[in-house]
């Protein structure tokens, strides 16, 4: 990562603190630009902004409790009023790639559940086609080869242009990464992906499979997308 990535990274985060008014409930989420958000917030909390928080992740909670910002339990959440997210890669049309790290499942789950999704990046993020970062896709843990061969086969089937998959492992080399949720994660080298919407539905039909990491737009949800750039953070806006 280049300082000049991170750097963008912390003008969206900072951009997307407009969108946090008191008395809210806000999502957040996982990931290196998500983390920038987290403590920018924190900030915003000490200086006395009541919100409250739903994480994405364990790291995000535990993040998120070390600048006493107050979280609710999910088991109590029904509606977010903003979620604000990273993404390993957006299209023209707002769609995305996420799951980097590893927390696609419940950051879907939370984006969705959100009026309003607001995604921050730098700007080398955004891409004309989304496939070339490597697409993760949750699975159970149980007959991993036939969940990896009927992916294979969907990726084909729907005209992608790469086909290799490969289960995701920890920093050591030699064990398989486990979720927040208890499952394994294959990333498909996909290169592009000329139908993300029809990919996705056709992914999350396959028995075995949990979730992927394509979010289209959601129909209930508002999306905004925070571009951080070396002149400072381009505002995009969609509304669905």
């Amino acid at each position: 990562m280049s300082d000049n990535s991170d750097l963008q990274k912390i003008k969206a985060a900072a951009a997307a603190l407009d969108y946090v008014q008191d008395g809210m409930v806000l999502g957040l989420g996982t990931g290196s630009t998500a983390a920038h958000f987290v403590r920018l917030l924190g900030d915003k909390v000490k200086k006395g902004c009541k919100i409250q928080g739903v994480p994405t992740s364990i790291a995000t909670q535990e993040l998120a409790l070390s600048l006493q910002i107050p979280l609710l339990d999910i088991e109590k959440v029904t509606h977010i009023d903003v979620t604000i997210d990273g993404a390993d890669e957006v299209d023209p049309q707002l769609r995305l790639i996420k799951g980097g790290g590893a927390a696609l499942l419940r950051e879907k789950l939370i984006a969705h559940a959100s009026a309003h999704m607001v995604v921050i990046a730098d700007e080398g993020k955004m891409v004309d086609i989304l496939g070339k970062f490597p697409l993760p896709v949750e699975i159970i843990q149980f007959g991993v080869a036939i969940t990896a061969n009927k992916i294979f086969e969907c990726l084909r089937a729907t005209n992608c242009e790469g086909t290799d998959i490969q289960l995701r492992y920890k920093s050591d080399g030699t064990t398989p990464l486990v979720t927040d949720n208890g499952n394994f994660i294959l990333d498909c080298h996909c290169i592009m992906i000329p139908d993300p919407i029809g990919l996705c539905a056709q992914l999350n039909a396959i028995p075995g499979v949990v979730e992927n990491g394509i979010f289209p737009i959601f129909a209930n949800t508002n999306r905004t997308l925070v571009l951080g750039t070396s002149e400072g953070a381009k505002v995009v806006e969609l509304v669905s």
